[in-house]
């Protein structure tokens, strides 16, 4: 009896370790999942600015500005949302025609520093002919919120860039 006794023990302890062992892996996996869901989402945004910095190159190459298509549009004072590197190159590439870039939205405004203002988008936005939109993957979420603020064109670089 006593025999039987231990053996229900040391089973007992055996199935309790390998369920375990069991639930840790498949934690593993789920943390595995979620890292590797992660790095597609940043890889997939990558490749989005890299096809859009590729057009913008290619619209440059003939000879075309981004000037032209605000002009066309009777947009003379804008705003840009994302002032990470379209966002800067935006600016550069319009610093010297008569499109005003009244200001840059961007979530980081505290710790940016350019020759524009750049605000949050907490804050209070200026009235502008338009707004363009440098974050490309997160355009529909930005669209949204930028909608409840201004009553202007909220636009997708990447669009102008295909439209120019």
């Amino acid at each position: 009896m006593r025999n039987v006794r231990k053996k229900n023990i040391i089973l007992s302890f055996l199935s309790g370790t390998m369920i375990a062992a069991g639930g840790c892996a498949m934690g593993l996996g789920h943390m595995y999942g979620k890292a590797l869901d992660e790095k597609k989402k940043l890889s997939d945004k990558h490749l989005a600015l890299f096809l859009m910095m590729n057009q913008w190159v290619k619209v440059k190459q003939e000879g075309k500005s981004l000037r032209d298509f605000f002009e066309k549009k009777g947009y003379k004072k804008i705003a840009i949302y994302g002032m990470s590197y379209a966002g800067e190159t935006l600016v550069k590439e319009l610093e010297s025609t008569d499109i005003e870039i009244a200001y840059g939205i961007d979530k980081n405004a505290d710790s940016l520093y350019m020759n524009i203002d750049i605000v949050s988008l907490d804050e209070e936005l200026e009235k502008v002919d338009a707004v363009v939109v440098t974050a490309i993957t997160f355009f529909d979420e930005i669209q949204e919120a930028l909608c409840k603020k201004l009553d202007c064109p909220i636009i997708s670089l990447e669009d102008i860039l295909y439209e120019v």
